[in-house]
């Protein structure tokens, strides 16, 4: 029992902020994830992630990313990248493909994921990582913001560095549905409410251009996704009638009212299943 009032308020405030853990092994794993209360960082041992050779119908994207981090890998000048475009189109898988591929060359580069409700507590993330021998890519999925959201300038700290500048081995990856990171009928009801409509969003739309790179993501035609199919199948040695797999891979998405890769991976699951193969 602690008897000393002094120690009660230590022991009390030590419980309501917790002492930070010290620095992780970076050579215990190639990808961690950040997480608060308190600050840590925690190995992934195995990434989930699919191989670069089976996102189809992303080509342009696919070479433009792997291009600026193998530049960045190679400790030369790269750009922070914004993917953004339809769902279910492999934009975070082609950041995770494209880590293992560079990886291959480069050992030092690691992956860190950052939840975007983290946001705020970026800068003391950038401390841990500025000091240490690794390249980092920093990558935050599903990235966006609403109205009252103030997240957006924790997001600052990565893109612009403030008075330090961004760590040199840090580069920033983001995906998200929306170009501008935030709904365009928000956008628009923001300028139509405002005194001066180019300042109201101006702040928060022009976060993106700070983006050196912005990668489009489209639906994928029908041609396309039945290419996504037909590339698992091979990869996995899944044999069956094209004329079947067709017209399945067709019914399958229109019960599904989308196409996409997602879509595409979900109906070979099933196909798999049922023949039997496991895709561990």
């Amino acid at each position: 029992m602690i008897n000393d009032p002094m120690d009660r308020i230590a022991a009390a405030l030590e419980r309501m902020s917790p002492a930070p853990m010290p620095a992780p092994d970076f050579e215990s794993a190639s990808a961690f994830v950040w997480h608060v209360e308190p600050d840590r960082l925690e190995a992934v041992p195995q990434v989930s992630r699919v191989g670069l050779g089976l996102l189809v119908g992303i080509d342009r994207s696919r070479d433009t990313l792997l291009d600026n981090t193998r530049r960045f890998a190679g400790g030369f000048a790269a750009n922070n990248a914004l993917l953004w475009g339809a769902r279910g189109m492999g934009k975070s898988s082609l950041v995770k493909a494209i880590h293992a591929e560079v990886l291959q060359d480069h050992p030092g580069l690691k992956l860190v994921e950052l939840q975007r409700e983290d946001l705020p507590s970026v800068s003391r993330l950038l401390n841990h990582l500025r000091t240490a021998p690794y390249r980092f890519l920093l990558f935050c999925d599903d990235l966006s913001f609403s109205h009252d959201d103030q997240h957006y300038k924790s997001l600052k700290a990565v893109l612009d560095g403030g008075i330090e500048g961004r760590p040199e081995n840090v580069a920033f990856y983001a995906t998200s549905n929306r170009r501008h990171l935030m709904p365009r009928d928000m956008i628009e009801n923001e300028r139509s409410n405002a005194i001066n409509p180019s300042e109201a969003v101006e702040e928060k739309v022009s976060l993106s251009d700070r983006f050196g790179l912005w990668l489009g993501f489209h639906p994928c035609t029908q041609d396309e996704y039945l290419a996504m199919i037909d590339r698992y199948c091979a990869e996995y040695g899944v044999k069956t009638d094209p004329d079947t797999l067709r017209a399945e891979a067709i019914e399958w998405q229109a019960t599904r009212g989308a196409r996409s890769g997602r879509v595409a991976w979900q109906f070979f699951t099933d196909l798999a299943g049922r023949h039997g193969i496991s895709l561990a």
